[in-house]
C-alpha cells in the first residue's frame, strides 16, 4: 500500500492558554524533543507543522467574526502532517509526539483525501 498522508491535530484544554510562557529552560527541552522526534521520525514527518496563536477569526456563509469561539472546551494548538502506510502506523508516531506529554493535551489524526490541485 503506498504511504497516505495524515494530519495530526493538537489540541488542549481552553485553560491552557492563560498559563505563564515556558522559560527559557523550558522552550530549549521542547525544541530538543520536537527535533528529536522529527529525527527519529524523518521518513514520516512531512511538515512538522506549528503552533497557533491565540484567537483568530472564522469565515462561516459569507460571514467573518472573531473566534475560536471561547466557550469552546479545546482549542487546536498547532499541527503536523505525517506520511504512513496505516493509520496504525499514524497512530505509532503520534504516540511518540512530544505534545503527548503536555497535560491535558491529545492528538487527532486524520487521514487526508489527496487531492491536488
Amino acid at each position: 500500500m503506498a504511504n497516505q498522508k495524515f494530519l495530526l491535530i493538537y489540541r488542549g484544554p481552553a485553560d491552557n492558554a492563560r498559563t505563564a510562557p515556558p522559560s527559557p529552560a523550558e522552550m530549549q527541552q521542547m525544541y530538543a524533543a520536537w527535533g528529536g522526534w522529527k529525527e527519529k521520525f524523518k521518513a514520516n514527518v512531512l511538515d512538522i507543522g506549528d503552533g497557533l496563536k491565540p484567537g483568530g477569526k472564522v469565515l462561516a456563509t459569507g460571514s467573518v467574526t472573531d473566534g475560536p469561539f471561547a466557550e469552546a472546551k479545546e482549542i487546536v494548538g498547532g499541527f503536523s502532517i505525517i506520511s504512513a502506510d496505516s493509520y496504525e502506523r499514524a497512530v505509532a508516531v503520534a504516540k511518540e509526539c512530544p505534545i503527548v506529554h503536555m497535560p491535558g493535551s491529545k492528538i487527532e489524526i486524520r487521514e487526508m483525501m489527496g487531492f491536488t490541485v
